[in-house]
C-alpha cells in the first residue's frame, strides 16, 4: 500500500479536499482508504448503548457489525498512541492510503494553505511537503497545485507514487 500525507493548518479545508480527491482517484481505478488523526478525544459509540456498556466493563476491543458496515473500538487504556505503521497494518489491502494528520510522520505530504486565512504556511519548515495545494497562486519553489483542482491533486500524487492506473471498463 503507498501511502500520501494531506497536512495543514486547521479550518485550512483538508477533510473538503479529501472528500473530492478520493472519488478522482477512485474513477481512476485506484481502491482508497483513509487515516485520519483526531487531536482532541473522541467516541463514535454512545451512552447506554450495548457497545459503549461492553467497553465501560473493561473489554478491550469491542466489534460492531452489520451488514452495511463494521468498526473497531479499541480502547488504548493507559497504552501510548499507536503510530502510523501500527494503523496501517490494521487496514485490509488498498492501493492508497491518504493520511489526514499526522504532521510528523514520515511520509510524503502536501500542505493545503489559504493565504487569506493569515496563518503561516507549514512548507518551509518541512522538508516531506512536495506540493502545496491552496486558493490563490502562490509564487514558492515547491509545486502549487489549485486546491479546487482534484483530478490535478490526484495526477500530481500518482505520478509522485508512482501508481499505475487501471481504468474502469
Amino acid at each position: 500500500m503507498k501511502t500520501f500525507g494531506i497536512i495543514g493548518r486547521s479550518g485550512s479545508g483538508k477533510t473538503t479536499l479529501l472528500e473530492q480527491l478520493i472519488p478522482a482517484l477512485k474513477a481512476r481505478g485506484f481502491t482508497v482508504s483513509v487515516i485520519k488523526h483526531a487531536h482532541h478525544g473522541f467516541d463514535i459509540d454512545k451512552p447506554g448503548k450495548d457497545s459503549y456498556r461492553h467497553r465501560e466493563a473493561g473489554a478491550g476491543e469491542v466489534l460492531l457489525a452489520c451488514n452495511a458496515r463494521w468498526a473497531l473500538m479499541h480502547e488504548l487504556r493507559g497504552e501510548p498512541e499507536p503510530d502510523l505503521d501500527e494503523l496501517l497494518a490494521r487496514l485490509a489491502p488498498c492501493d492508497l492510503v491518504l493520511v489526514e494528520g499526522f504532521k510528523e510522520e514520515p511520509v510524503p505530504k502536501l500542505e493545503v494553505h489559504r493565504p487569506g486565512a493569515g496563518l503561516p504556511p507549514l512548507y518551509p519548515e518541512r522538508s516531506d511537503i512536495l506540493a502545496v495545494a491552496s486558493d490563490a497562486p502562490l509564487e514558492i519553489t515547491l509545486p502549487w497545485l489549485p486546491l479546487d483542482d482534484a483530478g490535478a491533486i490526484a495526477d500530481f500524487i500518482i505520478s509522485h507514487l508512482q501508481l499505475e492506473e487501471s481504468r474502469p471498463c
